[in-house]
């Protein structure tokens, strides 16, 4: 079973790098609106084609949460599979599009349920099979969900330049779909209350293993609520940025199209690092004791980017770093962070729930970034906007702690 976990592992991180492409969205947006302005006639800019990526981000824990109910019934190897093909579909169906609608359908709905239905599964499947390392594999899981665009970026705007937007999207739709279905006969359904053999785990890790709440439960619990807008302060800069981060660096900071794209790749490099580093590093000092930190830093790095301006390259690189890091701690480390604090049998559905804080900020994050822009004409006073949320988050992790404390000191004394 040792060796098969971990074949398990890499199946799921081959899976969520297809997933993962989603993070390249801005370096299919603005081919995709220069062909659809070419094609139309009429002006369709990358802010336009922001509602795209708003609710392919969006629509995901719609399908998380009934994906999950699904793979505790039917295993996670059917769920994966239908929620993969659903997403590299919509894919390929995005490449024939001639409208931003179509796009928004192709994409945004058809593309996004299914990322949520697959990417549901690969989560909870790989955090049952490591309960002796939540915080790392979660960490490594999802940092491959985030390495994604660093791979992917450079070969879409190599596709762009020469042929199309719409060949890109229908080429690393086919492909996707493909390893996707490969790689999902590997994923098998975890034995029930797996642990590693000659793992115990420790008296308090051992106390929180034996806590096991299904959704209703866990919603009763005003921790859960503390916990899900926690993660929408903490996902609301790294979304913001990641949408429109080719568009900040070439208006912003004056880049050319290529360079922009790096700046995507090491967005997303910084983000997938984020993620392993916090990861193993909630192991040891805690979830909560990680996720302060990352607030903290959270709140640097977009007053550094407020601080940008054109020519300022190595400040932009700087600040994006700083977020992609900071994102990718709340992504690594809230899969084992629900299953600590409600228990890993229900966990598909419990972080399907959980996930709807990370959906509320791939709405806010794109739409104030956008609102701002078009309202004011520059990006700054939305890097103001998420230094605040970064700062309530901050809170909240203090709140969390005296929660959980004043919940274990009730829970000796009884």
């Amino acid at each position: 079973m040792e060796k098969k976990r971990w074949l398990i592992l890499i199946a799921c991180c081959v899976i969520n790098l297809c997933l993962g492409s989603i993070y390249s969205w801005s370096v299919f947006a603005t081919p995709m609106a220069d062909y659809l302005t070419s094609f139309s006639g009429s002006l369709v800019t990358t802010a336009d084609l922001a509602l795209v990526y708003t609710v392919a981000n969006s629509v995901g824990p719609i399908t998380m949460i009934t994906g999950g109910w699904f793979n505790d019934r039917f295993g996670p190897r059917n769920v994966i599979l239908v929620g993969g093909i659903l997403f590299t579909g919509g894919l390929i169906l995005s490449g024939f599009a001639k409208s931003t609608g179509f796009l928004l359908v192709s994409y945004g709905l058809v593309s996004g349920l299914g990322l949520g239905m697959a990417y549901g599964c690969t989560i909870s499947t790989v955090v049952k099979y490591f309960p002796d390392k939540r915080g790392l594999v979660g960490g490594i899981a999802t940092a491959v969900y985030g390495l994604s665009a660093v791979v992917i970026s450079p070969i879409v705007t190599m596709i762009v330049e020469k042929s199309s937007a719409p060949t890109a999207f229908k080429m690393i739709g086919g492909i996707f779909m493909a390893l996707i279905i490969i790689s999902s006969f590997f994923v098998k359904r975890p034995p029930e209350n797996f642990k590693p053999e000659g793992w115990q785990p420790k008296e308090n890790h051992a106390r929180v293993e034996s806590v096991e709440k299904n959704w209703q439960e866990m919603m009763k619990s005003p921790i859960f609520y503390v916990m899900i807008i926690l993660l929408t302060c903490g996902a609301f800069s790294g979304m913001m940025v990641i949408s429109q981060a080719a568009g900040i660096a070439q208006g912003m900071i004056g880049m050319d199209i290529l360079a922009a794209s790096s700046a995507v790749s090491i967005l997303a490099l910084f983000n997938s690092c984020g993620r392993i580093i916090a990861g193993y590093l909630s192991d040891r000092i805690g979830r909560i004791n990680t996720l302060m930190i990352a607030c903290t830093f959270s709140i640097a790095g977009v007053t550094v980017l407020f601080f940008t301006s054109e020519g300022t390259t190595a400040l932009f690189y700087i600040g994006i770093s700083i977020i992609g890091l900071c994102f990718g701690a709340f992504m690594g480390i809230f899969p084992g962070f629900t299953a600590d604090q409600f228990g890993a049998k229900n966990n598909s559905v419990n972080y399907g729930i959980m996930f709807i804080g990370f959906a509320l900020a791939g709405y806010f994050g794109p739409t104030v970034m956008r609102s701002v822009l078009q309202r004011e004409g520059s990006y700054q006073n939305a890097f103001i906007i998420a230094a605040g949320l970064s700062g309530i988050g901050l809170l909240l992790c203090g709140l969390y702690k005296i929660m959980t404390k004043k919940a274990a000191s009730i829970e000796e004394t009884a």
